[in-house]
């Protein structure tokens, strides 16, 4: 009978190596190009996207210290303690080590202790000496016992420590998303707040240009009380210069939605926060002139995507374990006894030792259903893994062609406003010495200021633009940018 045992256990342990999980096609993945399309461009290594643990843990920078702006710097060091979105990711993170930690324990040994009480009846025996269940001769019975118990299950076809792996690997995906929300959170303060100062920037402008119109109206109210002006004129100056107004009005009601925007991103009620307006020339971070594609692999989201995919694959591992035989040890011992003074004798002691060999037979294509669904499981995790690495590749070209054309578009719009300036101050003074009407100066003075609000906002466009590539980059280019 032992022997048969024994050829039992070695036969399910062999059967045991068959559950293995399904490898992973590589040729599934995109292949990376030679070089980003866009300059600044780096040449990649092999033109091939391996599954190699991504670089989540690298050091990805403070990032925002390129900016140099200290203002900026205290907003994203209060978001990235107070953040609400960040306190939920982060208790997240604490559920998937806590399932970690139940699943850990499943491959450990149980051991417990139990006391009980039982008390009922036994029957008693009639006339021919059999049993008679509904005869009124029954005897009370009492036992009392106490005593402890043990059980391990062998971990033959490997779904424990599948199981355990797979719970790893989602903890790791968890704390790489951890990572991608302190991203996104610190690159929305950024954004916002670039946000803010482009509307302090372009309300400073229109209070320079009402300024202007004010010293403008002067001059046209005098020539209207010499006779020399209608009185049209003079409501035109003035009616331009509270539309004028009322465009300032309207920025200081965005920049109200703005600051409270920053107050729920910094974890601080809207009531209390307050943003002084001030003229803003922060710095536009240096790109070097080649980007490694090995910094994608740092985007907290491929990082995730990676570990959802080796977890479901670990999955399948384990689906197909319930397939092979469970061997669980179990074993009890302790005392019991009708009388509780008898309880610790020697003679009330009892124990026993059992190995349980268990395999299902029919379960009505429930495990194969669950194998499939875990199959199904695997695919759609591969599926966003190549999606969020053709992401990351479509995000960092765009980024790159975005800082590129903004450049240029920068330089063209910086002279169109050196040449509506002129073109303003040429009318002012033509107006002025009387050699020229007051619409030509209107015109010449909202020419200039609609190109300057343009070129604030192509300004505004390349802070945006840094800030896109760095997030398509998973962090700073430039670990240095540390504090």
């Amino acid at each position: 009978m032992i022997n048969r045992i024994t050829l039992g256990l070695l036969l399910a342990a062999a059967l045991s190596a068959c559950a293995t999980p399904p490898t992973i096609d590589g040729s599934q993945l995109p292949a990376t190009p030679a070089s980003y399309k866009n300059p600044p461009a780096a040449t990649l290594a092999d033109g091939s996207w391996t599954l190699a643990a991504p670089a989540d843990a690298a050091t990805r920078g403070d990032w925002w210290l390129a900016y140099q702006d200290s203002t900026l710097n205290r907003l994203i060091d209060t978001a990235l303690q107070h953040n609400t979105d960040l306190a939920t990711a982060a208790a997240r993170l604490q559920q998937a080590r806590a399932a970690l930690g139940v699943a850990d324990a499943d491959r450990m040994p149980q051991l417990g202790v139990n006391v009980g009480n039982a008390r009922g009846t036994q029957a008693g025996a009639g006339p021919s000496g059999t049993s008679l269940l509904n005869s009124s001769n029954t005897t009370p019975v009492k036992l009392t016992s106490v005593g402890a118990n043990f059980s391990y299950e062998i971990d033959l076809a490997g779904r424990l420590s599948g199981t355990s792996r797979a719970a790893a690997l989602d903890a790791e995906a968890s704390a790489a998303l951890l990572q991608g929300s302190r991203l996104l959170v610190a690159s929305q303060v950024a954004q916002t707040y670039f946000s803010l100062r482009l509307l302090d920037q372009q309300r400073q402008l229109l209070q320079d240009t009402v300024q202007s119109y004010a010293r403008t109206a002067q001059l046209t109210r005098q020539r209207y009380q010499a006779g020399e002006e209608s009185g049209l004129s003079l409501a035109r100056i003035e009616a331009d210069s509270e539309a004028t107004r009322a465009q300032a009005i309207a920025l200081d009601r965005q920049r109200a939605q703005l600051e409270n925007a920053l107050a729920v991103l910094t974890g601080q009620p809207a009531s209390g926060f307050r943003l002084e307006e001030s003229r803003w020339n922060a710095s536009l971070p240096q790109i070097p002139a080649g980007l490694p594609a090995a910094m994608l692999a740092r985007r907290p989201d491929v990082a995730a995507a990676q570990r959802k995919l080796l977890a479901a694959q670990t999955r399948v591992g384990v689906a197909q374990a319930a397939w092979f035989p469970d061997l669980t040890l179990t074993s009890a011992g302790g005392y019991a006894s009708s009388q509780l003074r008898d309880i610790f004798r020697w003679s009330a002691r009892a124990w026993s030792v059992e190995g349980l060999l268990s395999l299902p037979l029919l379960d009505g294509g429930r495990r194969q259903a669950l194998l499939g669904s875990a199959r199904a499981d695997m695919e759609v995790a591969m599926a966003d893994y190549r999606h969020s690495i053709l992401q990351s590749l479509a995000e960092v070209e765009d980024s790159l062609s975005d800082i590129r054309l903004l450049a240029q578009q920068e330089a063209a719009q910086l002279q169109a406003v050196a040449s509506a300036a002129r073109a303003s101050a040429l009318a002012d003074s033509r107006y002025r010495n009387g050699q020229t009407g007051q619409l030509e100066l209107l015109d010449a003075q909202r020419s200039e200021l609609s190109i300057r609000r343009q070129a604030l906002s192509i300004r505004q466009d390349r802070y945006l633009a840094s800030l896109s590539l760095i997030r398509a980059l998973g962090g700073s280019w430039d670990d240095s940018a540390s504090k």
